[in-house]
């Protein structure tokens, strides 16, 4: 069962608001942030900033199969994941799902699966979690279907992305890794091979594809983009067709050209974190120093946007209230969800609370709703437990 929102007011906390850090209450009521006086909750020593607003995140694929040969019921990951978001200080996810000729997890049937999953769980979840459709370029034949989906399940964010070549190139260089690639989409390594060669064979429907796909998101409303841009013709093109969000561009020239035609760029915040990239692309605390990074992603480690928010005003590169930014109020702003990413009256009671001396996030409040809660702020919100039981009655 979902829980209940909580009025109250929380006092005593540094709270990022206006573009900087204020001591002043703030005050949830009826799911949004509102005025008035209220059962009051002590957060001295405590930060209280919006939630987190995560635009692309795969995290959940090891909620749902911790092991390729292991999945469990999607529900069940689902709700792992919910959770897992929750206690990160996230209030509105997408989960990166794919849509490709891969197989197995990134099927076509595995993005259908989920998005039903996503319904069926939806009156239970606790974090707003959407779904992203990852879409190989090459996958020329499912146009009807994807634009079915999207229609059945009101998704509203995709991105084109195209890793056949990449693919290929690994399938002749290293065997091990196709063979890999085949177990986990239930094929020998020679079906694989074949069915990366007849996705090659589609190329030059791939123009028309996606044209076609980018009228049919332009009419439904979608929000539509990009993945992995290897060079700035690669983003050019896109942003001509109107995939204007630029995700993980591989190097700066092509996140240069994003920024000078106004496309948002998503850089990974685990990137921050680990001070680079993983498969050693551009980096993307450089982007942000240059001025071609819009916001910041989980990727693949939910607990990295935080750290990468704190990582960034360690380093001197931002204040806080705009190294927050990146993972609030600009994704929000970058989604059209003008409704959430900062404290406002008014606005969605999106809001964690974080300890000031360990920046452990003890408390996540979602639309009002308590959808996280540890350490000494749960003593707080539990030894202000009676008055927030008689202010819900």
């Amino acid at each position: 069962m979902i829980p209940k929102p909580c009025d109250m007011r929380l006092t005593g906390a540094q709270v990022l608001r206006d573009g900087e850090m204020q001591r002043r209450s703030v005050v949830v009521q009826d799911g949004m942030i509102g005025k008035g006086p209220l059962p009051r909750v002590d957060l001295t020593g405590y930060l209280i900033l919006p939630g987190i607003v995560d635009l692309h995140g795969d995290a959940f694929e090891r909620h749902i199969a911790p092991r390729p040969s292991a999945p469990f019921p999607l529900v069940d990951g689902l709700a792992a994941t919910d959770r897992d978001a929750a206690s990160n200080g996230i209030t509105t996810a997408w989960l990166a799902q794919s849509w490709s000729w891969e197989g197995g997890h990134r099927a076509p049937d595995q993005a259908e699966a989920l998005a039903t999953a996503l319904a069926t769980y939806r009156p239970r979840m606790l974090t707003d979690l959407r779904l992203q459709i990852r879409c190989e370029t090459h996958l020329t034949d499912s146009a009807d279907r994807l634009l079915a989906l999207i229609d059945a399940h009101d998704i509203d964010y995709v991105v084109f992305n195209n890793h056949l070549d990449d693919a290929l190139d690994t399938a002749q260089t290293r065997p091990g890794t196709l063979a890999r690639w085949a177990e986990e989409a239930h094929r020998s390594p020679q079906e694989h091979l074949a069915t990366l060669r007849a996705a090659k064979k589609n190329a030059t429907f791939v123009p028309r594809f996606l044209c076609r796909l980018a009228e049919g998101f332009d009419r439904r409303g979608v929000l539509y983009g990009s993945h992995d841009d290897p060079d700035a013709e690669t983003r050019e093109t896109y942003s001509m067709i109107g995939a204007k969000i630029c995700e993980f561009p591989v190097t700066r020239a092509a996140a240069r050209l994003a920024t000078a035609v106004g496309d948002p760029v998503l850089m990974g915040a685990p990137n921050v974190v680990r001070g680079g990239s993983q498969a050693g692309n551009a980096a993307a605390e450089d982007l942000i120093e240059a001025g071609h990074c819009d916001a910041l992603v989980s990727d693949y480690h939910y607990p990295s946007l935080a750290r990468a928010a704190f990582a960034l005003v360690d380093k001197g590169l931002r204040t806080l209230p705009s190294a927050w930014a990146l993972i609030s109020s600009a994704p929000a702003r970058i989604m059209r969800l003008p409704d959430r990413g900062v404290i406002d009256y008014g606005r969605r009671a999106d809001l964690i609370v974080v300890n000031e001396a360990t920046r452990q996030i003890e408390a996540t409040i979602c639309a009002g709703r308590i959808t996280h809660l540890a350490g000494e702020a749960a003593t707080r919100f539990f030894g202000a437990g009676a008055e927030l039981a008689m202010a819900a009655e």
